[in-house]
């Protein structure tokens, strides 16, 4: 074990410098900007830019009804925007904007396949942020990706992109960061000479706010250079109110008091509420009309409940539940979620598990999680037979649990979100999940990652012995037979591979918000959670020993808040047989900066 007396020690600089040339010379592939031909090169750039769910956000937006969103097109504000003659005023800008759920994000859609139908010489690229999804949904990074994506697709006959982004593509394409991807974009747009490209790019406020003034600063100053070359460059920003961003110049569509908008939101009640013509039914949809304050999620939430009363024959009801659904979203929100009162313990799970699980979760992996606080019990079923619980089963366990405020997203790569951002807000910020369960009080988010958690523990205690082996020794990760082990255990125990690779992560977040971890770290059984872990890896070089300790688990993870626990509890000891030797090492490895300052500071003071 080496021991340095601070990160600033020159020891230190050599040992972190050493290990920072092995993982260079072994962790990254090379763009080879000379490599033939060139549509290897496009390929290859193509598998770095592309993410699963690049399309997600996209795919899930409702398409518009037949009869919205067309008044878009003849405003006199989107019309000035097309206008080249009138570039130097707007520099190729339009921004709008609209209060939460009032379906920006469908004029965004409608907008983009309308564009995508002309049959003029357009480039024609978008991004839809979507602040539930994967972090590369909701980042400018990922956004940059995206484009760039399609950009580089051989659908836009743009073969001399790869040529000019080649000398600027960094030589390590294994971790992006943003201004590498913002060189390589601005290079791109600035290549295009005569060719028009629009770019719509919707739901600003669910990025990151410093990340979206620095994009948006960007995007102006190649709104600048378009204007003075011969490039057309047109951008439609969407977003709510606040945060607020300026832009120099541009043109604003505010979409509250559109005539047009209101318009919209009649046409989509009109023909969706089907409970006839009678005058009652006509009272009704004026009163919709008034009450909606512009609010298209609140009319289509309205909607689907007055026609379940019609369906269920009772007509005579409409006016009274009508009467009974309050004005405005939080409120309607919180009358869903109450007022039947029942299966209040996995509905308040399975709010839990969508607004705090480290990653989007799987229909199954979300039933598997939901179970396995709820009805623990039931887990001893052992494996998933899905001729006994079928998908469908477990989506109408989902939108029962959820009260039908989460949906299953449309993409290759589907997983469960909550319907709108505004229902993630009314929970967090709107104290929903505070009402719903009062005992959560103001350490919700601890008390919360706690209780996942604990989930998490409960999914790994169910017994595998039947499908995966327990005291036998493992096959090479890469072998054949070890891939068909991983995906037993993912067919058979869906919820597996999140416990694993999550329980941790679930621990150091609740340790945070000062819930105690020490019971958690004297008990954990350390052991099981290595072999099921070796099971799920796909590398052996990155598999775990049997011996290797805890503490070097939590610095390889980058578990600031536990290993602090966790040297309280146990004295600092090297891990020879592991790959970096020691928890430090692999601290170095992994550059946690922080887990390396804790752990230099606990061999100071121990030395």
């Amino acid at each position: 074990m080496c021991r340095f007396h601070s990160s600033g020690d020159v020891e230190y600089d050599k040992v972190a410098s050493a290990i920072n040339r092995i993982l260079d010379a072994t962790k990254s592939r090379q763009f080879d900007e000379h490599a033939k031909p060139n549509g290897d090169q496009q390929q290859r750039l193509l598998d770095y830019l592309k993410f699963d769910q690049m399309e997600s956000r996209h795919m899930t937006i409702r398409t518009a009804h037949a009869k919205t969103c067309k008044w878009l097109l003849n405003k006199h504000e989107y019309e000035e925007w097309l206008d080249d003659t009138k570039l130097s005023s707007h520099h190729g800008f339009l921004w709008i904007k609209g209060k939460p759920a009032t379906g920006k994000s469908t004029l965004m859609k409608f907008a983009h396949s309308t564009f995508k139908k002309r049959k003029e010489n357009n480039i024609i690229i978008s991004f839809f942020f979507n602040a539930r999804g994967h972090h590369l949904e909701k980042s400018a990074i990922g956004m940059y990706r995206s484009l760039l994506f399609q950009l580089l697709d051989p659908r836009q006959n743009l073969p001399h992109l790869v040529d000019v982004l080649a000398p600027n593509v960094p030589e390590k394409l294994n971790k992006w960061d943003v201004d590498a991807l913002k060189n390589l974009f601005g290079h791109a747009v600035k290549s295009l000479g005569r060719r028009r490209l629009t770019c719509f790019i919707d739901a600003l406020d669910e990025c990151n706010e410093d990340q979206v003034r620095e994009m948006v600063a960007f995007f102006e100053r190649l709104g600048q250079f378009a204007v003075s070359s011969e490039t057309v460059f047109h951008v439609c920003f969407s977003s709510r109110h606040y945060p607020h961003v300026t832009i120099e110049k541009g043109v604003h569509l505010v979409l509250e008091g559109q005539e047009g908008h209101q318009q919209d939101i009649a046409s989509y009640l009109h023909s969706e509420l089907k409970a006839g013509k009678s005058k009652l039914v006509t009272q009704i949809k004026e009163e919709i009309l008034e009450r909606a304050s512009g609010i298209f999620l609140w009319v289509v939430l309205v909607v689907q409940m007055l026609n379940k009363e019609f369906d269920r024959g009772r007509i005579h009801a409409l006016r009274r539940r009508l009467d009974e659904i309050p004005n405005g979203l939080d409120e309607l929100f919180q009358d869903i979620l109450t007022r039947d009162g029942q299966n209040l313990e996995d509905l308040v799970l399975c709010l839990q598990w969508i607004l705090f699980a480290k990653r989007p979760l799987k229909t199954q992996e979300l039933y598997f999680a939901v179970l396995s606080g709820a009805s623990p019990d039931d887990l001893q079923m052992t494996a998933w037979d899905p001729e006994e619980i079928t998908k469908q089963d477990m989506e109408r366990f989902i939108l029962s649990s959820s009260k039908g405020l989460a949906e299953t997203t449309k993409s290759n790569h589907q997983t469960v979100q909550f319907i709108h951002e505004s229902v993630r807000d009314f929970l967090l910020k709107g104290n929903g999940l505070d009402r719903l369960q009062p005992r959560l009080g103001d350490n919700f988010v601890g008390l919360s990652n706690e209780r996942l958690k604990h989930c998490c523990q409960a999914y790994m205690e169910i017994d595998f012995s039947g499908y995966l082996p327990v005291d036998t020794e493992l096959p090479i990760a890469s072998t054949k037979e070890a891939k068909e082990l991983r995906q037993l255990a993912s067919e058979k125990f869906p919820f597996l591979e999140y416990a694993v690779h999550n329980v941790l992560c679930h621990a150091d977040t609740a340790s945070q918000y000062e819930i105690s971890q020490s019971g958690f770290l004297q008990s954990f059984p350390r052991k099981e959670w290595i072999h099921l872990d070796n099971v799920l890896e796909n590398f052996e070089i990155r598999r775990h020993t049997s011996a290797c300790s805890l503490l070097y688990i939590l610095a390889e993870r980058n578990l600031l808040s536990l290993i602090a626990g966790e040297l309280e509890r146990t004295p600092y000891s090297d891990d020879a047989a592991e790959r970096y030797c020691s928890p430090l090492h692999v601290a170095l490895a992994q550059k946690n900066e922080n887990v390396i300052r804790a752990l230099l500071a606990q061999n100071t003071d121990t030395a």
